[in-house]
């Protein structure tokens, strides 16, 4: 990037902050996810990274999809397999990354495991990345 250029992109950006900043915002609505409400705690923030981290991974992720659109909200390793281009032993590890995380349920029966998604896991990131209460105003940083 020239110098110039880079110059007069930071003055393009101070001359926005000057000008926004004292333009009256009134009658806007604007819908607030609770992350940007509020900042999460050290520990909600270590949870909540647990969780994504864990739904990060696109083999997770479909397995996790896999169950939680499954008949009855519940499915067996060998009802899912075929849906996924991975050894058993692999869909396994990804099984028990989701779990750990908190995400899944299991459930032995006779020789084979069910897996379920955990309703309240769901609805709970549901409700921190969904948008919140219509706020009153919109506040510009300065």
């Amino acid at each position: 990037m020239e110098p110039r250029l880079g110059l007069a992109i930071r003055i393009d950006i101070c001359q926005y902050r000057c000008v926004s900043n004292s333009i009256p915002l009134t009658d806007v609505t604007v819908r607030c996810s609770p992350l940007v409400r509020e900042p999460l705690s050290e520990g909600q923030s270590v949870d909540l990274a647990a969780v994504f981290k864990a739904l990060a991974d696109p083999i997770r992720l479909r397995l996790f999809s896999l169950i939680a659109s499954h008949e009855g909200g519940e499915a067996c390793v060998c009802d899912i397999s075929p849906a996924v281009d991975v050894s058993q032993p692999t869909i396994s590890h990804h099984l028990k990354v989701l779990k750990t995380a908190g995400l899944l349920e299991s459930e032995r029966r006779a020789s084979w495991v069910y897996y379920r998604v955990i309703p309240e896991v769901l609805s709970s990131l549901a409700g921190i990345l969904q948008s919140g209460e219509p706020a009153t105003s919109l506040e510009v940083l300065s």
